[in-house]
C-alpha cells in the first residue's frame, strides 16, 4: 500500500489529536484518585499506573510512526493501532471501575 505524505500527515494529526484528548481524561481520572478515600486511591493510582505505561508506549510508537518511510508506514500503522487499542483498553476498564 503507498501512503502519500498529506496522508501520512493527516494520520499523524489524528492520532495526536487522540492522545492529546486521552491524556484529559487520563487528567480528570487522576484528580478523583486523588480526591478518593484511601483504599480506593490505592487502586485508582495502580490503573493509572497501567494507564500511564501503555499511553507511553502508543506515544513512541506515534514518534516511531512520525520517523518512518513511507515503505513502512502499513508495518508501523498497525504496530501504533495495536498500543493505541491496548490503552484505550485500559482507559476504559478504569472509567468503568470507578464510575
Amino acid at each position: 500500500m503507498s501512503v502519500n505524505y498529506d496522508q501520512k500527515q493527516a494520520y499523524q494529526e489524528k492520532v495526536k489529536a487522540q492522545l492529546d484528548k486521552l491524556n484529559a481524561q487520563i487528567d480528570e481520572l487522576k484528580a478523583k484518585a486523588n480526591q478518593a478515600k484511601a483504599d480506593a486511591a490505592v487502586e485508582y493510582h495502580s490503573k493509572l499506573e497501567e494507564i500511564y505505561t501503555k499511553r507511553d508506549a502508543a506515544q513512541a510508537k506515534l514518534k516511531e510512526l512520525q520517523n518512518t518511510s513511507e515503505q513502512a508506514w502499513s508495518e508501523m500503522q498497525a504496530g501504533f493501532e495495536k498500543a493505541w487499542n491496548e490503552l484505550n483498553t485500559a482507559f476504559e476498564s478504569a472509567v468503568a471501575k470507578f464510575k
